[in-house]
């Protein structure tokens, strides 16, 4: 039996199988590349679904995290400590947030979430609109903005209020919007229902809209923030500046951390002392580990890095793909009478991991540091692939 096949077993009989059998036992990474028990080698097209911005084991992170592990690693929100309040700083900063505005520091994007949805409830209103396609996280009142059914329905009822809308359909969204509403959730990108974009009239309407009714504008940028489309976050291509943003993944480059920005000093002002918290959120660790991810991202030019390398995944042509869509380095390759799911078994099984995220769409989240040599082994490799999997049984 080999390493992983053993593994494999012990982890069916020690796990909860909320994630099904997992494809690898992954032991160790350095750069883009991540190599399995057996000694497998493999290039990560996945960097964790958007987290490992820097790859794995760069040095810059590997070296915040200890020299911080050495100092303080948790402290409670009793305290502060100075990366957490740099990070802060530095996050409002590149978000050109105005004077007023302000960071909370969670452990994961669905608790950003969390705390979004209960800023809106300090409006004084219940309503919130959501995207068709959304996800927005799987605790309970993440979910109730999440829009697949199957995600749901086994936990239900939710939070109430909810409506869905299509996205970039202007008249939906016009016609869901009033008085009643306390905000509105979109994703610049959503990610998880294959990498498509809200058009920027679309997010600027959404804005609008949000204004002229007193509701909350909450961006989620915990997939397409932190440098992921080329640009710090994803919605100032669209000119537009949120109430709220939510942030995680990619911030801390696989230290878990997610992030709550309020924009302005009302909404800012909106929560108070007492009426939120987090035992680990905003720990000096996770907040280093943030301060090394951005300051890596602008010294070694990755914004560039993402917006070059990603350009020639949005070009790609060849027998099999549709078509591509997305920014920077979230992408999608629209796969032409060949079952997703099969071509990341086939791809996997070249030494290339990616995602099958929906029936038809392999979704390319790599880490900020992949290189055009290495995105052009994928794509040489990729028409035998899709051949391979255009055969394989169905």
């Amino acid at each position: 039996m080999s390493e992983s096949r053993g593994l494999l077993r012990r982890y069916t009989d020690s796990m909860i199988q909320v994630f099904g059998t997992p494809q690898l036992v992954l032991a160790s990474g350095q750069g883009c590349w991540v190599t399995d028990v057996d000694g497998n080698r493999y290039l990560d097209l996945l960097a964790g679904i958007a987290v490992n911005a820097l790859g794995h084991g760069h040095p810059a992170l590997v070296q915040a995290v200890a020299s911080q592990a050495e100092t303080l690693i948790h402290i409670s929100n009793f305290f502060t400590s100075e990366p957490q309040v740099r990070l802060a700083e530095r996050l409002l900063d590149l978000a050109a947030a105005p004077h007023g505005s302000g960071v909370f520091f969670t452990n994961s994007g669905t608790e950003a979430i969390e705390g979004a949805i209960k800023l809106s409830r300090r409006t004084g209103r219940r309503a919130i609109i959501a995207m068709e396609g959304s996800f927005h996280g799987r605790s309970t009142g993440a979910l109730a903005l999440t829009h697949k059914a199957a995600y749901r329905e086994p936990f239900g009822p939710l939070i109430p209020e909810v409506r869905f809308v299509p996205p970039n359909d202007a008249a939906a969204l016009r016609s869901s919007v009033d008085s009643s509403t306390a905000a509105i959730f979109v994703e610049p990108i959503q990610g998880e229902a294959g990498v498509r974009p809200l058009t920027d009239e679309y997010l600027r309407l959404a804005r609008e809209l949000a204004t002229r009714h007193g509701a909350l504008l909450v961006v989620d940028e915990i997939q397409t923030g932190v440098g992921r489309t080329g640009v710090w976050f994803a919605h100032q291509d669209s000119g537009i500046v949120p109430d709220a943003m939510t942030l995680a993944k990619g911030l801390a480059g696989g230290v878990p951390i997610g992030a709550l920005v309020t924009f302005g000093v009302e909404v800012t002002g909106m929560l108070g002392a007492g009426q939120h918290g987090t035992t680990f959120g905003g720990n000096p660790l996770a907040c280093a580990a943030g301060l090394a991810v951005l300051h890596t991202i602008e010294r070694e030019g990755l914004l560039d890095n993402a917006t070059r390398v990603g350009a020639i995944i949005g070009a790609l042509e060849m027998d099999g793909v549709s078509a591509t869509r997305g920014r920077g380095l979230l992408r999608a390759i629209e796969l032409d009478g060949i079952p997703a799911a099969a071509a990341a078994t086939a791809a996997r099984e070249a030494g290339f991991i990616v995602n099958p995220v929906t029936p038809t769409t392999l979704r390319l989240v790599p880490p900020l540091i992949l290189s055009e040599a290495e995105l052009g082994q994928f794509t040489a490799a990729l028409p035998a692939v899709l051949e391979r999997a255009r055969r394989a049984p169905r």
